[in-house]
């Protein structure tokens, strides 16, 4: 009978251990430091708080802090000043000397067929205190070129190359004319507006904000509601920053002192054109005065007129008055040393420069980062410090160029190259509920089960209010049946990552591996001055409880990088995605793909998936076991860390060599471009280049699965 309990209790408190091991289980660490590391977390995630987060927020959304700005660099001394408080280690301010971009003066008055003099400013809200503040500019768009122009205007729907296609058509030709474009419909990033403008011989571009894409068509617009009043601009540069980002002058190399300059007329992401921005209510007097051909159904948008395609009858005098000029941008910078490996790094960053008051873009980023590393401060100074080195940056002149970002990775990149794991960016902590989380495919699996550890406002996990989010997307993008949407763990995290933000040196020149993180919700006041602390406080995040999350997350996050024995990458799953890749290309060009042949790559990324569920069987293995050798960690580590730097060509992307990786890039709308060399070979019917971007993924390919089986194999030895 004794024997009997003795085994009952056996079985009992086996299965009690398993359930514990179950609960603690975290990729890349064994049972023991995974149950140390789940300490750590919960302490990390009790420190941030909604009510510092405010205090925080209210700090740099109180005045307006343009990249170059006196109030923008009194911000660096700040956040460097609060890091040394909070106990972080080699805090330093670098200073970049760049081109940058000031407005002086901008008019726009419309001569005929009746007179029409614009704003071009934001009207104050009485709710609103801070839409008061005299500091506010009027409209600009960084790096528009200065000039005078006298010229017919042009409705050009989106401005994008198919829209000019149709002007075309309909026997219109915008040469030596000014262009009125919308921001969105469908969206395209400002500067490749800009650039294609040029490359029609337009004199000018201007860009508003039509109520259809961000006003009163989509609901209760600001400040009864989240989305862009009558008068509200939204600014923003034209950079073209899609061919070379940061600074214009140092094209691949660091604006540090005594760095190599080219001059402005040889840059290639200096824009030749005017530009401004504009609000509805002063596009809607351009646009109805228009005569032309009634344009397209889908070229109409929210305004109670007929939209028309323009050309003769109205004319305006345009006068842009531009300081751009070599300026100091600063980036801040400071690190929690590793307690053992000091000389690995996760990287993490969020830019401080805002157009105006920054509410969402990107002070709420700001805020979330100022916890952050409060709780990271405050758990080293209780003898937590983390095993490799957390580095924290507070960008400059994101929003002119992703220059900040750009110039530190540029001026570092052999010793990120060397040490860096990888990097986390948070633009935007939240405009609103919903969690977007991107990365890439090898550390995709990690964010989502970091995601079961934290809980969101709503009251489920955040793992559940993510998967609930994306199924809803996925919803609204497939009208009708919606049985057939499954999100599973594989697809959840988004990872198809474009550009626009600060993570794009680090992926697409450094070659690190990127996690992305925000929260979105209905926001229409983007870049504009309403985008503010009343905005954020009624609409976005009242409470601050997502901001807090936000911190909670990132940290976590950033932990289980820092902390993990062996890193929590899963090759087997960037396999999978690549395959996706592969397929979306054919699928997408079928008609053509008779003259290339990918099959060998097929071959190719079997073998780098089967080395990657190899190495993924060993590691778990070995996890499990329990202690390992120091030795050995670092060479799988290290080799792990390689994988990304693999997926670099150093020619880059034929006609953009900055852009390095071969499997992700951005179009020049800034939108997701998956194996760019290639796609871009194929849509142009380019089958030469096209078959050698392919032999440049079959070889990275090739040596990634070697790479893997090496690694394979020292987990093999004795």
């Amino acid at each position: 009978m004794l024997g009997k309990y003795l085994a009952l209790f056996s079985l009992v408190a086996l299965s009690l251990l398993n359930s514990v091991r179950a609960q603690t289980a975290i990729l890349g660490f064994t049972p023991t430091s995974a149950a140390h590391e789940t300490e750590i977390e919960t302490k990390y995630k009790s420190i941030p708080t909604p009510d510092e987060e405010r205090r925080q927020h209210r700090i740099f959304t109180a005045e307006p802090h343009v990249a170059g700005s006196k109030r923008n660099n009194e911000l660096a001394d700040y956040i460097a000043g609060e890091w040394r408080k909070q106990g972080f280690d080699d805090v330093v301010i670098r200073r970049y000397d760049v081109y940058g971009t000031n407005p002086k003066s901008a008019s726009l008055e419309m001569i005929a067929p009746v007179h029409y003099q614009a704003v071009l400013r934001e009207a104050p809200l009485d709710a609103d205190a801070d839409s008061k503040n005299p500091a506010i500019s009027g409209a600009w768009s960084g790096m528009s070129i200065s000039g005078d122009v006298t010229a017919p205007v042009v409705y050009a729907h989106s401005g994008n190359p198919e829209d000019y296609d149709l002007l075309r058509k309909n026997g219109i030709d915008v040469n030596g004319k000014i262009v009125l474009v919308r921001y969105s419909n469908p969206y395209s990033y400002r500067g490749f507006k800009a650039l294609t403008a040029q490359r029609e011989g337009a004199a000018a571009i201007l860009i508003y904000s039509d109520p259809q894409e961000d006003g009163y068509k989509k609901g209760k617009v600001d400040p009864d509601g989240p989305w862009g009043p009558e008068y509200h601009i939204q600014r923003g540069a034209i950079t073209y920053d899609f061919m070379v980002p940061g600074d214009p002058l140092t094209p691949g190399w660091a604006s540090v002192p005594g760095a190599k300059r080219i001059p402005i007329e040889q840059a290639t992401s200096a824009p030749k054109i005017m530009a401004l921005p504009l609000s509805w209510h002063d596009a809607k007097p351009l646009l109805e005065n228009m005569d032309g051909g009634l344009a397209p159904a889908d070229w109409q948008g929210g305004l109670p007129i007929q939209y028309h395609l323009g050309g003769e009858r109205v004319k305006v005098h345009l006068k842009i008055e531009m300081e751009n000029g070599t300026q100091p941008y600063y980036v801040v910078e400071g690190r929690i040393r590793g307690a053992e490996l000091p000389d690995e790094w996760v990287v993490l960053g969020n830019h401080r420069d805002a157009w105006v008051f920054g509410g969402v873009d990107p002070s709420s980023g700001t805020a979330s980062m100022m916890e952050l590393t409060r709780a990271l401060g405050q758990l080293a100074k209780q003898g937590m410090r983390p095993r490799r080195t957390i580095v924290v940056c507070s960008w400059d002149g994101e929003e002119v160029g992703l220059t900040g970002s750009t110039e530190w990775g540029e001026q570092f990149v052999d010793d990120l190259r060397a040490k860096a794991v990888a990097y986390i960016n948070v633009d935007e902590a939240t405009s609103g509920p919903n969690f977007h989380g991107e990365a890439v495919a090898s550390l995709a699996p990690m964010l989502v089960e970091a995601s079961h550890s934290l809980q969101d406002p709503s009251g489920k996990s955040l793992y559940d209010a993510w998967k609930r989010t994306v199924e809803l997307q996925k919803a609204a993008e497939e009208p009708g049946d919606v049985t057939g949407i499954h999100i599973t763990d594989a697809n959840l995290a988004d990872t198809r990552i474009g550009s626009g933000s600060d993570h794009t040196v680090f992926l697409n020149f450094v070659g690190m591996p990127v996690i992305g993180l925000g929260f979105e919700g209905d926001y229409g006041v983007y870049h504009s001055a309403y985008d503010d602390f009343y905005w954020m406080n009624h609409f976005g995040d009242p409470g601050y409880r997502y901001h807090t999350l936000m911190s909670q997350l990132w940290g976590v996050t950033a932990l289980r990088l820092a902390n993990a024995d062996l890193l929590p990458f899963d090759f087997a799953s960037y396999a999978s995605n690549v395959r996706q890749f592969v397929d979306e290309l054919i699928k997408g060009n079928n008609k053509d793909m008779s003259r290339l042949d990918l099959s060998d790559v097929r071959k190719d990324i079997d073998a780098f998936e089967a080395a990657g569920n190899r190495l993924n069987d060993s590691l778990r293995r070995k996890l499990a076991s329990g202690a390992i050798d120091p030795k050995l960690a670092l060479t799988l580590n290290h080799g792990m860390m390689q994988v990304e730097r693999n997926w670099l060509n150093p020619d880059g992307i034929p006609g953009r060599p900055w852009f390095k990786h071969i499997l992700y890039g951005a179009r020049f709308t800034y939108a997701h471009l998956e194996l760019p060399g290639l796609t871009e070979a194929v849509e142009a019917k380019d089958w030469a280049t096209a078959k050698q971007q392919a032999e440049i993924l079959q070889h990275a390919l090739a040596n990634n699965t070697r790479l893997l089986d090496e690694l394979n194999a020292e987990l093999g030895k004795p």
